[in-house]
């Protein structure tokens, strides 16, 4: 066997061009990826974490029509100069929105605490979805990593794996609900510079710790499913 024939029988996890490529891969759950990388890379904290920082102390010094034009310009400059350096836009593009929606918030409500009602109210439709699907056994971890890793359902048909994505699926409902509660709290008092604070300090550390015990979870789950598979892979046809 020649050298090319032995590397087109190796799987890459890429697609060709005809779309008939093998098996998805993500950097999701990756050893060989940081876990940076596996949550949406650097310039995703910036970009969310930058329109936040620009809102709050403009708004204390200069007001918040002020504050608003701020970091909905920040919010486009970080986009443009995604697209200058061709860069993946998603991130940029997903902020953008964000922002656009919290700034639309503020001026209708006329209020600096409104900047923040849609990231509570978001926190909590998440938190209701996990723990829904949860309780409905679907998890929606395992929804979700079983159309990244191209196998679909098949995990369901393991208890073992089907209890380990409800596991993950419960720490990400208990964050959503936790940032929701605390946060819509700093909103009833009007505490725009402690939702500022809440909004970073809750956003990615905490998100850092439930997508350890995500992986954590992801891997036993795996193994499990693996586990699975052995008898009927050894059983003769």
């Amino acid at each position: 066997m020649t050298e090319s024939d032995r590397a087109a029988e190796e799987p890459t996890g890429e697609t060709s061009a005809d779309g008939a490529g093998t098996r998805r891969t993500s950097a999701f759950g990756d050893p060989d990826a940081s876990l940076i990388e596996q949550m949406g890379g650097v310039r995703g904290l910036v970009f969310s974490s930058i329109p936040i920082l620009t809102f709050v102390p403009v708004n204390g010094i200069w007001g918040l029509t002020v504050a608003m034009w701020s970091a909905l310009g920040v919010a486009v400059a970080m986009l443009a100069w995604s697209l200058v350096r061709r860069d993946n836009p998603q991130p940029a593009v997903s902020g953008f929105i964000g922002v656009a929606i919290c700034v639309f918030i503020a001026w209708r409500t006329g209020s600096a605490k409104g900047y923040f009602l849609y990231g509570i109210i978001t926190q909590a439709v998440y938190g209701g979805a996990f723990a829904l699907s949860a309780l409905a056994r679907w998890p929606l971890v395992g929804v979700i990593w079983g159309f990244l890793d191209g196998k679909g359902m098949a995990w369901r048909r393991d208890p073992h794996a089907r209890r380990w994505y409800a596991f993950a699926t419960w720490i990400w409902a208990g964050l959503f609900a936790i940032r929701a509660v605390l946060q819509y709290a700093l909103y009833l008092n009007d505490e725009v510079n402690w939702l500022g604070a809440a909004r970073i300090a809750m956003g990615w550390p905490l998100a850092v710790l439930a997508f350890v015990a995500t992986v954590w979870a992801v891997r036993r789950a795996s193994v499990h499913e693996r586990e699975a598979e052995e008898p009927r892979l050894d059983t003769p046809s």
